[in-house]
C-alpha cells in the first residue's frame, strides 16, 4: 500500500506541477513579449514533456537507466496509440497535412536517430550531444522558416498551441509562484513517483524496463493527454496531433539527450529487441494515417487503442 500511496502522490505532483510550470512559463513569455509562435514551439512542446524529463533524469541518476529509457520509449508509444486513440474516439480528428508534415517527418527522423545511436549498446555522452545538436537544429530551422512566413500552416499550428492554454497567471508574483512552484512539484513528484514505481515493481517481481514502459510512461504522459483531449473536444485537431508529435520529438532528442550527457544510458533486453521497434511502428502508423487519410476517425482511434492494449497484454504475457 505504501508503494501505491507514493505512486499516487507522485502522479498528482507531476501532473499539477507540469501544468503550473507550462502556465507560468507562458505567462512570463507573454509578459516579456515572446511571440506566440516561439512560445508554442518551445514552451508548450518542452513543458508538456517536463514530467518525463525530471523522472528520466532522476531515474538515470539513481541507477535505474532502464526506467529512464523505458519512460521515453513507453511515453512515445502511449502518446500515439493511447492518447491519440482516446482523443479520436471522443472526437474524430480532421487534420491538415501541411501543418504536420515537417514535424511528423522530424519525429520519424528523431526515432531513427535514437535507434541508430542506441544500436551500439546504449547512449553515452557523445550520443547525447548529437541528439541535443539535432534538437537545436530543428528548433532554429522551424523558428526561422515560420518567422519568415507567419501565415504558413506550421506557424499557425504552433501559435494555436500556445493559445490553446487560455488561463495563465496575470500578476508577476503569481507567475513566479506558478513557475517556481511547478518546478518544485515536478522534482518532488518525480522522486515520490519513482519510489512508488520501483518499490511496486520489486514487490511484484516486474523488471524495471516494464515499469518504465507502462506505469511511469503513462503517468508522465498525463499532460499530453489533457491537452490533446481538450483540443479534440474543441475540434482543434491539428493542435491535438501536433502536441503529440512535438512531445515525441522533445522526449527523444531533449530528454534522452540531456540524460545521456549526464550519465550513460545502456540499452539492452526488450528495450533493444522489441520496444524501440514498437515505438518506430507507432510513429510510422501515425504518419500513414495522416499522409493518406488526413482524418483520424473513431475507427482509426479504436485501432490505435486496440494496438496499445495488445502491446501491453503481450508484454505482460511474455513476462508471465
Amino acid at each position: 500500500m505504501i508503494h501505491l500511496f507514493w505512486l499516487f502522490v507522485g502522479l498528482v505532483l507531476l501532473t499539477v506541477g507540469g501544468e503550473a510550470l507550462v502556465r507560468g512559463a507562458l505567462a512570463a513569455a507573454r509578459r516579456l513579449g515572446v511571440s506566440p509562435l516561439l512560445a508554442g514551439l518551445v514552451i508548450v512542446g518542452f513543458g508538456t514533456s517536463a514530467p518525463e524529463l525530471v523522472v528520466s533524469l532522476q531515474a538515470a541518476l539513481s541507477g535505474s537507466p532502464a526506467i529512464a529509457v523505458g519512460n521515453v520509449v513507453g511515453s512515445n508509444i502511449a502518446n500515439i496509440l493511447l492518447i491519440l486513440g482516446i482523443s479520436a474516439v471522443i472526437m474524430p480528428l480532421v487534420t491538415h497535412i501541411q501543418s504536420l508534415r515537417r514535424d511528423g517527418l522530424t519525429m520519424l527522423f528523431a526515432t531513427l536517430l535514437f535507434m541508430g545511436l542506441a544500436s551500439f549498446g546504449g547512449l553515452g555522452r557523445l550520443e547525447g550531444i548529437l541528439m541535443l545538436a539535432a534538437l537545436a537544429a530543428y528548433l532554429v530551422w522551424a523558428y526561422r522558416t515560420e518567422r519568415e512566413d507567419t501565415s504558413s500552416p506550421e506557424a499557425q499550428l504552433h501559435k494555436a498551441e500556445s493559445e490553446e492554454i487560455e488561463v495563465v497567471p496575470m500578476s508577476i508574483p503569481m507567475t513566479l509562484l506558478a513557475t517556481v512552484g511547478g518546478l518544485a512539484m515536478l522534482i518532488v513528484g518525480a522522486n515520490r513517483f519513482l519510489l512508488g514505481a520501483v518499490g511496486l515493481g520489486e514487490q511484484l517481481g516486474v523488471p524495471e524496463a516494464i515499469i518504465g514502459l507502462t506505469v511511469v510512461a503513462v503517468g508522465t504522459s498525463l499532460p499530453e493527454l489533457a491537452v490533446s483531449i481538450i483540443a479534440a473536444i474543441r475540434k482543434h485537431a491539428d493542435v491535438a496531433v501536433g502536441n503529440i508529435v512535438g512531445s515525441n520529438i522533445f522526449n527523444i532528442l531533449c530528454i534522452l539527450g540531456i540524460s545521456s550527457v549526464i550519465t550513460p544510458l545502456p540499452l539492452e533486453g526488450r528495450l533493444l529487441t522489441i520496444d524501440q521497434f514498437v515505438m518506430l511502428g507507432a510513429a510510422v502508423l501515425l504518419l500513414l494515417f495522416l499522409f493518406f487519410g488526413l482524418r483520424l476517425s473513431r475507427l482509426k482511434g479504436a485501432i490505435l487503442l486496440g494496438a496499445y492494449v495488445t502491446y501491453i497484454a503481450a508484454m505482460f504475457g511474455l513476462q508471465g
